[in-house]
C-alpha cells in the first residue's frame, strides 16, 4: 500500500514526482479496514470497481499530460460529500433511511468537484437532516471526536468532519446553517470554511433552511480549503439561493482590528482552559498585527436565539413537509420536536420576525467601521457523547452560541484551529466578516492557522511550510464565441492550457456576429453595434489561470482581440471581440444567434 499524503500539495508533488498515481490512493484507501470506511462515521461508499476506474482515467489523464493534469486544482484527490448532498448513484438519506431516495444526478457542487479532478471515496453521517451542532442524532450512530472518541464530533457535519481530521480524505464537503460546518471543525482541529450565502450552488441539497443554507468546505489546511473554493465557488442559474457576489481582496489591511467579546460576554460553560485558549488566540491575532476592539456580543447573540427560537424553524418545517407530517415516526426524536416547533408559528409571526432581522442588520452593519473581522470562539467547550445524550437540547443550544447568528445577518467564516487545552482536546476560533470577504478570512486564517504550529486534525501530521492559496484571483474568465467552442478546431488551446468550461451564456442583445472570410479554420468576428441594438450571441464562458490566460491571449491574431463583452444575465466578462473594420466585406450571421447555430445550418463550408 503506497503512502497517502494527507495535504492536496503533498498528493500533487508525490504526482509530480511519479511516487504515485491516482490508482495507488485508490488502493490505499480500498486497502483500509472495512470498519474504518463504514458507520458511524461513513454512511455509504462509492464501489471499487467505478473508484478504481475514475483512478485509471485520471492515470491516463497524468500520463499524457501531467501539466494539464496538476493545474486542476484537486486532481486525485479523495473527498466525501454530507450524506445531505445528491450523488448519482449513492442514495441521499439526510441521515434518514425511510427518506432516502436515488438523485437522478449530482449536485453542481460535486460536478464542479469532478471537473476539477477530485475522487468522491463516499458520504458521510450527519446529525439529521442538519439539524444540530452535535454529531449524536443520526439513526447511523452518533459519530465520535476523532481526538478523543467519549466526546462528541459536533454537527452536522459530523462524519464530514471526523473522515477529514483523520486523514481519510482530503476534504468533505458538508452544509452550515447554524454552525454546521464549523463546530465539528473546531472540534477536530480541522478549518471549516462557511463561504457567503449563495456562492456555493445548494441546489441537490436537502434543505434545511433554504435561504440560509450553505454547501462548506471541511479541510486539514486553508490552502486545501482554498482549492475547493476556488473550483465550487459559481453563479448557478437555477439555484434560487445563487449569487452574483463579488470578493473582496485576498487581504485585510497590515494594521486590520478586530472584534472580541467584552470580557464578561466571554462564556465557556465553566471550560477554563478554554477561556485561557482564546485569550492565547487574542495575544496570537495581536502579533499578526491587529488590534482587538471589544465589541457588545449581545446583539448579535439575541440575532442568532431568532434561528431555533423564532419562525426560521417553520422553514426546517417546509423543507420536508410532506414526509415530516406523514412519517414523524422516522424521525428522531430531538429532531423531531425542533422541527415540530414550527406549528406554533404563523405568516404573521414570520413577518414580524424577518423586519425584526432587517432592523437588526442595519444596526449592526455601522459596527463593521470599528473593526475589519470578528474573532471568536468557534464553540465555547466539548461535550461528551453521554453528556449530549442526556440534555440534547440545551448542550446543543449553548455550542451555538458563537456560531447561530453569522447565516441570518449575512456573514461569511473561517473556522481555523488554535490549539490543544491541557485534557487533549482542541480549541479553534472562527473569523467573521461581511459577505464577499471568503478570500481576505481564508489569508488571515491561513496566517492564523501556521503560527499555532499545530498537527492537522488527529494525524499527528505537522503544519507544513505556507503554501500559496489558490482562489478564484488566480484564474481569469474568457469568453469564446467561435473556433475555441467546445469540440471545434481551437478548443484544444485553451483545454491544454488546463482550461474549464463555467457554463454556456449569451451576450446582451447590443452585437453582431460576422463569419470572416479567409480564416483556417473558418472564424466569426462579433462587434459590438454602434447604438447599441443588435442581437444576443451564444458563447462559452471558460475558466483558466492567470499564466495561461497571458500565453493564450499573446496567440490571438489579428483582427481579434480581447474585449470586455456585455452579457445578458451576469457582470461582463473578458472575450473574442474583433477589429470593425474587418467585417466590411464579411457576411453577418447575427440571425443564427450564434457559430455553432451558423455551423449546423451548413453555411459554411
Amino acid at each position: 500500500m503506497s503512502r497517502r499524503p494527507v495535504t492536496i500539495a503533498a498528493l500533487h508533488d508525490d504526482y509530480r514526482r511519479g511516487i504515485s498515481r491516482p490508482s495507488d490512493i485508490i488502493e490505499s484507501w480500498l486497502a483500509l479496514p472495512a470498519a474504518t470506511r463504514a458507520t458511524p462515521v461513513w454512511i455509504s461508499t462509492v464501489a471499487p470497481e467505478a473508484l478504481r476506474a475514475r483512478a485509471e482515467m485520471l492515470d491516463a489523464e497524468l500520463a499524457t499530460n501531467p501539466t494539464r493534469a496538476l493545474n486542476k486544482p484537486l486532481f486525485g484527490a479523495l473527498y466525501a460529500a454530507k450524506d445531505n448532498i445528491d450523488v448519482a448513484g449513492l442514495a441521499t438519506t439526510a441521515g434518514c433511511p425511510a427518506f432516502a431516495y436515488e438523485p437522478a444526478e449530482s449536485a453542481p457542487v460535486v460536478k464542479s468537484l469532478q471537473e476539477a479532478g477530485a475522487i468522491l471515496v463516499g458520504k458521510t453521517n450527519l446529525d439529521q437532516f442538519a439539524t444540530g451542532l452535535v454529531g449524536t442524532r443520526s439513526p447511523y450512530g452518533a459519530v465520535p471526536n476523532a481526538i478523543a472518541p467519549a466526546y462528541a464530533s459536533g454537527g452536522s457535519s459530523s462524519g464530514s468532519a471526523v473522515a477529514v481530521a483523520t486523514g481519510l480524505v482530503h476534504f468533505a464537503l458538508g452544509t452550515d446553517t447554524a454552525g454546521s460546518g464549523r463546530v465539528p471543525a473546531a472540534l477536530n482541529n480541522i478549518v471549516g470554511w462557511k463561504p457567503s450565502r449563495g456562492i456555493l450552488s445548494t441546489r441537490g441539497t436537502v434543505p434545511a433552511c433554504r435561504s440560509l443554507d450553505c454547501v462548506s468546505i471541511l479541510a486539514l489546511t486553508v490552502p486545501d480549503a482554498a482549492r475547493v473554493f476556488a473550483a465550487a465557488s459559481d453563479f448557478d442559474a437555477k439555484d434560487p439561493c445563487s449569487r452574483m457576489l463579488p470578493l473582496y481582496p485576498g487581504r485585510f489591511p497590515a494594521h486590520f482590528r478586530f472584534g472580541v467579546p467584552e470580557p464578561s460576554q466571554r462564556k465557556f460553560d465553566g471550560d477554563g482552559d478554554a477561556a485561557s485558549a482564546y485569550e492565547a488566540a487574542i495575544a496570537r491575532m495581536e502579533a499578526l498585527g491587529g488590534t482587538a476592539v471589544p465589541v457588545d456580543l449581545a446583539p448579535w447573540q439575541d440575532v442568532g436565539a431568532m434561528l431555533y427560537e423564532g419562525p426560521w424553524v417553520a422553514e426546517r418545517h417546509a423543507a420536508i413537509r410532506e414526509f415530516f407530517d406523514a412519517r414523524p415516526d422516522a424521525i428522531d426524536p430531538t429532531v423531531r420536536a425542533i422541527i415540530g416547533g414550527a406549528r406554533q408559528y404563523t405568516a404573521t409571526d414570520a413577518f414580524i420576525a424577518s423586519a425584526h432581522l432587517g432592523a437588526m442588520q442595519v444596526s449592526l452593519q455601522s459596527l463593521w467601521k470599528t473593526f475589519d473581522v470578528l474573532l471568536l470562539p468557534t464553540a465555547p467547550t466539548a461535550y461528551t457523547i453521554a453528556q449530549i445524550q442526556a440534555d440534547p437540547i440545551e448542550l446543543n443550544r449553548r455550542l451555538g452560541a458563537y456560531t447561530n447568528f453569522v447565516n441570518l445577518l449575512d456573514l461569511a467564516a473561517l473556522a481555523v484551529p488554535s490549539a490543544f487545552k491541557p485534557n487533549g482536546l482542541p480549541f479553534g476560533i472562527a473569523l467573521i466578516a461581511p459577505a464577499g470577504s471568503d478570500l481576505a478570512l481564508a489569508e488571515l486564517g491561513q496566517c492564523f492557522h501556521q503560527a499555532t504550529g499545530l498537527p492537522l486534525g488527529a494525524t499527528a501530521v505537522p503544519l507544513l511550510e505556507p503554501e500559496h492559496l489558490v482562489t478564484r484571483a488566480d484564474v481569469a474568465h474568457i469568453a469564446v464565441v467561435g473556433a475555441h467552442l467546445t469540440g471545434l478546431p481551437l478548443n484544444h488551446e485553451l483545454t491544454e492550457r488546463g482550461a474549464r468550461l463555467v457554463r454556456p451564456a449569451r451576450t446582451a442583445p447590443r452585437y453582431r456576429l460576422y463569419a470572416l472570410p479567409g480564416t483556417v479554420p473558418s472564424k466569426p468576428g462579433l462587434v459590438r453595434t454602434a447604438d447599441d441594438r443588435g442581437h444576443g450571441i451564444e458563447l462559452e464562458i471558460w475558466e483558466l489561470g492567470l499564466r495561461e490566460f497571458g500565453s493564450f491571449v499573446v496567440g490571438i491574431p489579428s483582427p481579434l482581440s480581447i474585449g470586455t463583452i456585455d452579457l445578458d444575465d451576469g457582470p461582463p466578462v473578458q472575450g473574442f471581440l474583433c477589429e470593425a473594420a474587418a467585417t466590411s466585406d464579411a457576411e453577418d450571421i447575427s440571425r443564427f444567434g450564434g457559430w455553432r447555430n451558423y455551423l449546423n445550418a451548413g453555411a459554411s463550408s
